[in-house]
């Protein structure tokens, strides 16, 4: 049995697809086929179910995938370990995360992962919350980072820094002459917020809920970057993380207020496979993030 047919069959597994797995292994598909018939001739079990719409692994077939997704682990691992010897690192690492996160808390550790490793490939792609979580669990990436994570079936999360929620609004606007706000005056304000359903407006939500403080949503934006415009223009005051608005306020096109006696945080997370080892790119990535310079 050799190491590449552990990796098609992990592939198919993960993509679902026997298409997929063909493309990510520069094989044809027929080639795919005949190389899961030999694993399950090896085994004397069937290790996929072939009646549905896509490709699932049997009992059998889930046990064969997660020993075999340890083992290429590891092998990925050894293999960066000896190109390491004695030079630079080398490798890819592949990170999925939203834009409010990727455009604003991640540009400095990027910067300076980059100029530490400047033989990896960086690979970053911005996309919604929800794809982010489904781009892990197939293993297109090798990590996910998103606000208020969840842990859910195949994903573990490991901690990162939470960012301060503040208020913004124009610089017109009546509140701006404030540096703090009581939470209970913005009842009755008009309120840019984010869409339904992204987790950002789910926990502003319970956070004005709790308190009893009715806002009048006037506008809503599945990106950050439309919310400060509107709010540039008047159109009413938002709930952001501080970090989102920094050029702004330095530039005097928005006004930032910390709460009165209150501090409400939004919690990041990294996605990461559960029970698989990171590549050793993946694992200083993630070091950086938790520990930024």
């Amino acid at each position: 049995m050799q190491i590449e047919t552990l990796k098609v069959f992990c592939d198919l597994v993960e993509g679902r697809s026997f298409s997929q797995a063909a493309v990510r292994n520069f094989i044809t598909q027929s080639a795919v086929s005949q190389q899961i018939k030999n694993l399950e001739s090896k085994f004397e079990k069937p290790l996929l179910d072939r009646g549905g719409r896509v490709v699932a692994p049997t009992e059998a077939g889930r046990l064969v995938y997660e020993a075999a997704r340890e083992i290429l682990d590891r092998f990925e691992r050894m293999n960066m370990a000896m190109k390491s010897l004695g030079q630079e690192m080398v490798g890819t690492v592949r990170v999925a995360t939203v834009y409010s996160v990727g455009l604003y808390e991640m540009s400095r550790v990027i910067k300076t992962f980059l100029k530490r490793y400047p033989k990896v490939n960086l690979h970053m792609e911005y996309i919604t919350s929800t794809r982010v979580y489904e781009e892990c669990l197939r293993g297109a990436v090798d990590l996910g980072i998103v606000p208020y994570p969840k842990p859910s079936k195949g994903i573990e999360v490991l901690s990162l820094r939470a960012d301060r929620l503040i208020l913004i609004c124009a610089p017109d606007h009546p509140f701006a002459a404030r540096r703090h706000i009581q939470l209970h005056k913005l009842d009755g304000e008009r309120f840019v917020s984010f869409d339904k359903e992204l987790p950002s407006r789910h926990a502003i939500d319970q956070i004005l809920a709790e308190h009893n403080v009715r806002v009048q949503v006037v506008m809503e934006f599945d990106n950050i970057e439309t919310i400060k415009r509107s709010v540039e223009i008047g159109a009413g005051v938002s709930i952001v993380p501080s970090p989102s608005v920094e050029r702004e306020v330095q530039s005097g096109t928005l006004v930032q207020l910390g709460f009165t006696k209150l501090d409400f945080y939004r919690p990041l997370g990294a996605l990461v496979p559960r029970k698989r080892s990171l590549p050793v790119p993946v694992e200083k990535f993630v070091e950086l993030l938790q520990h930024p310079e």
